[in-house]
């Protein structure tokens, strides 16, 4: 039997709720887990209400009073995964010293926002993702999500144009 688990990355939303409403939607019965990296962590409580699905979020950089982590470590499926908005660790620039973190926590994937364009970053020891913007995209993208999959001990990260 093949274990295999899919999770909607979205970041950046900023209380344009409306395409992470369709999403949620469209893949609910798709997917297993809903990962929000920050900006704004308002726009989660609609989806934990009418979506069975866990929800996992970070507070971003627009998030205040936010009680949400700045970061978390969660394990799906044997993989570690690290999660952040990323404004902690200067993404804007590169994304050396949010890489650097994963490491440190021994961590498989690295997703993080905050930049509002996608980023994939394979090989190495870590994979690095950042899903983009589903409502305020910059430097020239489209709104974008991500969608991880994990499955027979491999992680598919995706970038996916919302079209």
């Amino acid at each position: 039997m093949v274990n295999a688990m899919r999770i909607l990355v979205i970041s950046d939303t900023h209380r344009s709720l409306n395409r992470a409403i369709e999403l949620v939607h469209e893949f609910s019965k798709r997917i297993d887990a809903v990962i929000h990296l920050g900006d704004n962590t308002e726009d989660v409580d609609f989806i934990r209400r009418n979506y069975r699905l866990p929800v996992y979020v970070v507070a971003g950089n627009c998030d205040y009073g936010s009680t949400a982590p700045h970061e978390s470590v969660v394990e799906f499926e044997g993989k570690k995964v690290f999660f952040t908005h990323g404004h902690y660790y200067n993404v804007k620039y590169n994304a050396d010293a949010v890489t650097k973190r994963a490491l440190e926590l021994g961590a498989d994937l690295c997703l993080f926002g905050h930049t509002h364009a996608p980023h994939l970053q394979l090989g190495g020891d870590v994979i690095v993702m950042n899903p983009g913007s589903l409502s305020e995209p910059r430097g020239g993208s489209r709104p974008s999500y991500g969608i991880v999959k994990i499955e027979n001990d491999r992680i598919i990260p995706m970038v996916i144009p919302y079209i």
